[in-house]
């Protein structure tokens, strides 16, 4: 039995509990995340490299990232995690008062912070608050955050790159960007906006470079690396449907033998 429960103590602050098998999700967070993994097993897999955490465990997960986030209850424990949301908002305002030390944004990917004392102390001090279930009065909110954004700035000064950059995601080439990224399930207007695009000239474009409709491409592509997958790696449809970008494993099996003639399980 899966059951999963989220305690906040404001907008900003939370603490999930997970217990079951496996909780798989994939997302593109609109703001920073800093999380504590205090026990359970978290993997970030990305287009191009994968990250896996156990507890305990600090890494901070940047915004407009697309990543699949698999979270495991391990050892009989369930899996918790306090997370702090980062938002743009409080960080121009942190900005405004101080110089970063490092201009111009880093390459989105996530950053380990794992066993250092202060950022420990930081977040470990929110976990009372959490006993009591009361909400966390708005100035000591700030104050915990604010706490937050300088340990991780004397931590690694290179990370104001990333949180001192508040411009939205350019225009890019489109083509490149959906090679990489066709296996993440999101919907057409958050590709076309990490693309740089409003959704009406992301499917111009779309169209232009492919000769198709963006839904029509993605099904395909997915598809045939799910074939390739279940035919050549033998891995299992379970494992395999997520994974390419469907939500559930009957639409992908209906998909699957209505383009290849056999339903996945054949394999």
């Amino acid at each position: 039995m899966v059951e999963y429960t989220t305690q906040y103590l404001t907008p900003e602050i939370k603490l999930s509990s997970f217990e079951g098998k496996e909780f798989r999700t994939e997302v593109m967070f609109e703001h920073h995340i800093l999380v504590w993994l205090m026990c359970g097993e978290t993997r970030i897999v990305m287009a191009d490299r994968e990250h896996l955490f156990s507890g305990e465990s600090i890494f901070l997960i940047p915004r407009n990232m697309l990543a699949a986030i698999i979270n495991r209850s391990t050892g009989g424990r369930s899996h918790k995690a306090v997370a702090m949301h980062l938002t743009t908002e409080r960080l121009q305002r942190y900005y405004e008062k101080r110089m970063p030390a490092v201009t111009g944004l880093l390459l989105p990917q996530v950053h380990v912070f794992t066993g250092h004392p202060l950022l420990e102390s930081c977040m470990a001090s929110l976990l009372p608050w959490f006993k009591l279930q009361e909400a966390l009065p708005p100035d000591i909110a700030a104050l915990k955050i604010e706490e937050a954004i300088t340990v991780l700035r004397a931590t690694d000064p290179a990370t104001d790159g990333l949180l001192s950059y508040f411009e939205k995601p350019g225009k890019i080439n489109l083509a490149e960007f959906m090679e990489k990224h066709f296996m993440f399930n999101l919907p057409l207007e958050q590709f076309g906006y990490l693309c740089g695009r409003s959704l009406s000239a992301f499917n111009r474009d779309f169209r232009k470079v492919f000769n198709t409709t963006p839904q029509k491409w993605l099904t395909q592509k997915r598809l045939q690396l799910a074939h390739y997958q279940l035919s050549e790696q033998k891995r299992k449809p379970v494992d395999v449907y997520f994974e390419v970008g469907f939500e559930n494993l009957s639409h992908f099996s209906f998909a699957f033998k209505k383009k290849f003639g056999y339903a996945p399980s054949a394999l």
